[in-house]
């Protein structure tokens, strides 16, 4: 029986009109959880989610980068990683989960939320542990937001944008301040490049060539792969490679689909292309990865 990757959507309408901010514990998800009929914790988010662990301990993963949670933790997620999480272990806690349309639009920017350290396609590190006294000024925020969408819900959008935008802004300076780093440095970045990573991030399932994504930016494909190598020293094509193969990764350690659609989800045309592709970047073939990397 094929398992795929349960997908959660934003409840947009939980409070009578559309809200894209909301504030849940994490023993409502916990409870959530156990209801559904697939017996795993395994799943993928399309909104943003950073989350607040205030009891108990456990592990926690994003995107196969496993941390052992503890009260005071921060663990931040983006739209379509794959998160699992002991939910006998971490007992207690709060999500903090918006849509990037809620701060996008206001702010004018529809890359506000991408540009921040922590969801930045180059960070490193998904977990934060802030000062204790910083942990409690979040947590208190945490609650002005539940409320604040309690008291007025869709009519709060811009007292919420402000609470949020002060969550967002303590966490990114605490972030920075601790030197977490990059895969790819973020000073510097032109938007030549942002706008790669975004197009990238969301085609390259589909786009595997340099050349679609030079055409996105009105660039020739060399100009691009020069940028590009220059902000991140890796190649335009490495670049996309590795997300491929991030994805094929992640589809093998966390599903039970075959190779076949596997391949195709990620638009090769014979399954033994995919497999020499595959081989070739990381030594292995698809199910010998799978057999050593599946939990």
């Amino acid at each position: 029986m094929k398992r795929a990757i349960p997908r959660y959507t934003f409840y947009k309408n939980k409070y009578g009109s559309e809200l894209l901010v909301d504030v849940v514990d994490l023993k409502s998800i916990k409870k959530y959880l156990e209801k559904t009929p697939v017996n795993t914790t395994v799943h993928t988010l399309t909104y943003y989610d950073i989350t607040f662990i205030t009891e108990g301990t456990g592990s926690f993963s994003i995107d196969n980068q496993v941390y052992k949670a503890c009260p005071g933790d921060v663990i931040f997620s983006k739209p379509g990683e794959i998160r699992t999480w002991d939910k006998d272990g971490i007992t207690n806690g709060y999500a903090l989960i918006f849509e990037e349309e809620f701060l996008s639009s206001f702010f004018k920017d529809d890359q506000f939320v991408r540009h921040l350290s922590f969801f930045d396609s180059g960070k490193t590190a998904s977990r934060l542990h802030p000062a204790d006294f910083l942990f409690i000024r979040l947590l208190q925020q945490i609650h002005n937001i539940k409320e604040e969408i309690s008291l007025y819900g869709r009519h709060g959008d811009h007292i919420l944008r402000a609470q949020l935008y002060e969550i967002l802004m303590l966490l990114d300076r605490v972030y920075t301040e601790d030197g977490i780093p990059f895969a790819s440095p973020k000073e510097g970045r032109s938007l030549h490049i942002d706008n790669f990573v975004y197009w990238v991030d969301t085609s390259f399932k589909e786009q595997h060539a340099v050349a679609y994504y030079a055409d996105k930016l009105c660039l020739t494909p060399n100009y691009l792969n020069e940028l590009v190598t220059l902000s991140m020293q890796i190649s335009a094509k490495q670049y996309i490679c590795n997300k491929i193969i991030g994805e094929a990764k992640r589809l093998l350690t966390y599903t039970d689909l075959p190779v076949s659609e596997i391949a195709a989800i990620l638009t090769y045309e014979t399954v033994s292309y995919f497999i020499r592709f595959f081989r070739m970047h990381t030594g292995q073939t698809p199910l010998a990865y799978r057999k050593a990397h599946k939990p």
